[in-house]
């Protein structure tokens, strides 16, 4: 394809707009997180200090991604971003004060780390799931690999012009530029309108939460991307976080070179940015496995370095591979999760790569501590030499595979009503099988509990009748009656045909549903029951659904 058309979504003001003004953020960040690991390595001289201190940023991100990811399908992700880049703007801001009043210690600058990464937690879920809506879905991918554009063209200006800025003005100024670049996507982002938020409606956070982590474990590609970008990140993290450590014990050289070396990282990443596509184009789906085992060879070679020039240089291939494994896999990601719950989605995939680098900058620390930071580097990225070859062997989703696609045209939603009450809602399917075909319809069944479960049921039970082993009934729970209307609406073209393959195995005119919905008994106002069996009969009747029992008990008592 075209470099054309892998900008074009440069196109879309919006996107334009937001793009140009994370450069500068980006580039700031560097600054940031430059000044950060020098001057933590001033007050104390520890890899583990320095490990800790480069983990700070992400840390938070172990305990809030997933709330984050919550609120960024809840609420309006266009004030989430305005929160959350006005709380690392204060961070850095707090950071500059403390150095230029000379009272900065490890502790607090840790603290104010950590501050700084409440902030990334709360941005990056709302950040990455308004990309679908700033571009039409065509342009997704693209828009991915453009904002790994903007993330690199800062991390080959960054670092280098940080390593500058520390060395002849300390790391105060860093803090202040890095502070001044939020105020360029505050800007930005106020000119959005309000952004996409699913249809979570009274769903609480802990409610939301529950389902997304339902969506991913009962999504087996979607599972195993997570899976794949948490191993990188715990054995990749090593050779970014304990470079400074590198460049003083092992290279014998200051600020500058570490700088650069970063710099060097960032250039290559940024070539790999504009030469993923064709990547693509040659590895397929080899191109993550074959990606993340080169990084390990890179990341070997800076362990094992004993020069500038040989460590620069395999800095430059690893940034390469860096950004072809992780565009990939971001890209992957986004076009996967479906519109309602990619807020969940996308927190989830942060959690298990961003979340999940500080837990190896640490391990890589404590490892360094014990022998040496070089040695560190080479034992971990021997470690992801290791994945990539497992990675190749268990088979990794390629991009576009799983995404979700409409429902075919006979398969119509029809709008229902917003406030609906009732709950807990118990759904009962029965069918009437043949024994000839039971392994049949049992496989089907279990790729009808995996669709029933991530579109918002919370238990799954399949049971046959003690009497008459031939009908087979599945049971589904769900917390309410809205969160059964949603399920309807959170159908896709996939999920349609595993419904349509599954009714075809009944014997008996085809299966039956009963709707069974708890009765409060503690209280003197009963649930509108004639309201919202109408609300669900047309959507039964218009949708192509399993139909509904003439003899649905609580259908007889509503009509009674």
């Amino acid at each position: 394809m075209s470099m054309r058309s892998s900008i074009e979504p440069l196109r879309v003001r919006h996107f334009r707009a937001l793009w140009t003004a994370a450069i500068f953020s980006n580039v700031g960040s560097f600054l940031q997180a430059v000044a950060a690991s020098w001057a933590m390595l001033e007050l104390t001289g520890s890899p583990l200090w320095v490990g800790l201190m480069a983990a700070s940023a992400t840390l938070p991100l172990l305990f809030l991604a997933l709330p984050a990811g919550a609120l960024a399908d809840l609420f309006d992700r266009r004030r989430i971003l305005l929160i959350a880049q006005t709380i690392m703007g204060g961070a850095a801001v707090a950071m500059a004060m403390f150095w230029y009043f000379d009272v900065i210690t490890p502790g607090i600058l840790l603290a104010l780390g950590l501050a700084l990464g409440v902030g990334l937690a709360l941005n990056m879920p709302a950040w990455q799931a308004m990309v679908p809506d700033l571009v039409p879905r065509g342009m997704v991918a693209d828009a991915v690999a453009l904002n790994s554009v903007a993330f690199n063209v800062a991390r080959a200006v960054g670092p280098a012009l940080g390593g500058i800025i520390v060395a002849t003005a300390g790391p105060g100024l860093a803090f202040t530029l890095n502070a001044i670049s939020y105020l360029g996507v505050i800007a930005v982002v106020f000119t959005f309108r309000p952004a996409s938020q699913g249809d979570l409606g009274d769903e609480t956070v802990g409610g939301a939460i529950a389902v997304g982590l339902r969506y991913a474990r009962y999504t087996p590609p979607f599972r195993k991307l997570l899976g794949i970008a948490a191993g990188f990140a715990i054995t990749s993290a090593v050779v970014q976080s304990l470079l400074p450590n590198i460049t003083v014990d092992t290279l014998r050289a200051g600020a500058t070179t570490y700088g650069y070396l970063l710099g060097a990282m960032g250039a290559g990443a940024l070539v790999g940015a504009f030469s993923r596509r064709l990547g693509l184009e040659r590895l397929g789906a080899r191109m993550v496995p074959v990606s993340v085992a080169v990084f390990g060879v890179a990341g070997l070679t800076v362990g094992l370095s004993r020069t500038v020039l040989l460590t620069g240089a395999a800095l430059v291939v690893a940034g390469v591979f860096w950004v072809w494994s992780l565009a990939t896999l971001n890209a992957t990601v986004q076009l996967m999760a479906p519109q309602w719950v990619r807020g969940r989605a996308m927190s989830l995939y942060t959690l298990a790569f961003v979340g999940f680098l500080p837990l190896g900058s640490i391990i890589g620390g404590a490892i360094g501590d014990i022998t040496s930071a070089a040695n560190s580097v080479a034992f971990m990225s021997v470690g992801t030499i290791v994945l990539g070859v497992i990675f190749a062997r268990i088979g990794i989703p390629a991009l576009g595979e799983g995404a979700p696609s409409a429902p075919p045209e006979d398969w119509v939603m029809q709008p229902h009503a917003d406030h609906l009450v009732g709950g807990p809602v118990m759904v009962v399917n029965t069918w009437v099988i043949r024994h000839a075909e039971l392994e049949d319809f049992l496989s089907a069944m279990n790729e009808l509990r995996q669709v029933r479960l991530r579109t918002g049921a919370y238990e799954w039970t399949l049971y046959r009748n003690a009497e008459d082993p031939h009908r087979m009934s599945e049971f589904m729970l769900l917390n309410s009656w809205a969160d059964h209307i949603r399920q309807h609406h959170r159908i896709d073209a996939a999920a349609v045909d595993v419904i349509r393959r599954v009714s075809t195995f009944d014997r008996s005119g085809g299966p039956k549903t009963r709707h069974l919905v708890a009765v409060p008994v503690d209280t003197d106002e009963l649930p509108a029951w004639e309201e919202l069996l109408a609300v669900h009969d047309e959507l039964h009747a218009s949708d192509g659904s399993i139909p509904l029992d003439a003899d649905d008990p609580v259908r007889t008592t509503a009509e009674s």
